[in-house]
């Protein structure tokens, strides 16, 4: 079978997307499954933190229109049948829709659009709704990332369940706790102090990182410094104007390079991660697997990720999230057996697997 993917969302404005594509596509590269890949990607990418590298059985094929070009909607069917291929997979909804000549599958990763309508302006609110039903109709099968996220495409779009199969994301092997004197140069690097509590992440909505900063300017832990870090969306100002009146005990770390992340989970005292809303949320899982104990939210996909692994709370109550926070920071007996209970967690995912259920997926759809 040869299977065209769509690589060109590899890129800093879609950090999570970024490493979906490139960790599937490498662990595809490496299995025994004798299928022929053909990846099409941007020849002139702008800096990114996530990258291909040359494969054994694997094809490049550039593509010089965008992923978000009209122009895509010819160049790249007009490529898939030069390329006489049998199945395309299409790793973002916003994909090509006419002249489809093989069977597709499109990976939806949450449906942010439809949960929190009020994030995107009236233009963008009409293009995601569009755009998204129309991949749900051109779409052979459809891939979701968690249980949640295939709750929510049956609840909008009331598909048939055998269209939908869920490929859980994971945690790469690097993600794993560093050695002390790792962890000692990334505090450095970072300007780190010994105890804190880190958040991973951007500052969308939400991500509620203004209930988290509420919650921690009431944690009573003097020696403690709650660091947000990840990438900053000039956007969404909110989180600026809160931390200017109420900046106690934070410190802001925005462009963390990805080589340095593992340490910088493993550094922590804990990891807090209060989002109103996700599809998967890998940050949770990554901290696991690196040994830090996790403050996560109750809600949407989370509980399914973390399980009994991570303390769970409500994220609308400030509160809950305070008690949390002093909860961790107070126990170390709790922290270790979070510990404990986080490594096994995060031990159950694997690129791998998501790479088998994939093409098995892929399989189905032909």
């Amino acid at each position: 079978m040869r299977i065209g993917i769509d690589a060109r969302c590899i890129g800093d404005h879609f950090p999570g997307i970024g490493r979906y594509i490139t960790s599937l596509i490498h662990t595809l590269g490496h299995l025994d499954h004798g299928h022929q890949l053909a990846i099409f990607y941007n020849p002139l990418p702008p800096a990114m933190r996530y990258h291909l590298t040359t494969l054994p059985g694997v094809t490049f094929v550039a593509l010089r229109s965008s992923p978000f070009s009209p122009r895509q909607q010819i160049e790249l069917p007009l490529r898939i049948r030069q390329l006489g291929l049998d199945l395309f997979h299409a790793p973002y909804f916003v994909r090509p829709y006419l002249g489809q000549i093989c069977p597709s599958v499109t990976t939806i990763y949450d449906l942010l659009g439809r949960h929190f309508p009020h994030q995107l302006t009236w233009r963008g609110r009409l293009l995601y709704r569009v755009l998204l039903g129309l991949a749900v109709q051109h779409s052979t099968m459809l891939i979701s990332i968690s249980e949640a996220t295939r709750y929510d495409l049956h609840q909008h779009y009331r598909i048939a369940p055998e269209r939908i199969a869920v490929t859980p994301l994971a945690a790469g092997s690097r993600f794993c706790p560093q050695p002390a004197e790792v962890c000692a140069e990334v505090r450095r690097r970072y300007n780190l102090p010994d105890q804190y509590v880190l958040y991973l992440g951007s500052n969308k909505p939400h991500k509620n990182l203004e209930r988290l900063v509420r919650a921690w300017a009431a944690v009573d832990h003097p020696a403690s410094t709650l660091v947000l870090a990840g990438h900053h969306d000039p956007h969404h100002p909110e989180l600026d104007r809160l931390l200017a009146a109420q900046a106690t005990r934070i410190l802001r770390v925005p462009n963390v390079a990805d080589a340095d992340l593992p340490a910088l989970y493993s550094a922590a005292t804990c990891f807090a991660f209060v989002s109103t809303y996700e599809g998967f949320g890998l940050p949770p899982l990554e901290a696991l697997a690196c040994g830090t104990p996790v403050l996560c939210s109750n809600t949407s996909s989370m509980p399914e990720v973390v399980g009994n692994a991570a303390l769970l709370v409500n994220p609308w109550d400030v509160g809950a999230m305070t008690r949390g926070l002093t909860d961790l920071l107070d126990q170390s007996a709790l922290r270790e057996d979070l510990r404990r209970r986080g490594l096994a967690r995060a031990a159950q995912f694997s690129w791998q697997r998501t790479a088998e259920q994939t093409l098995a997926v892929y399989e189905h759809a032909i």
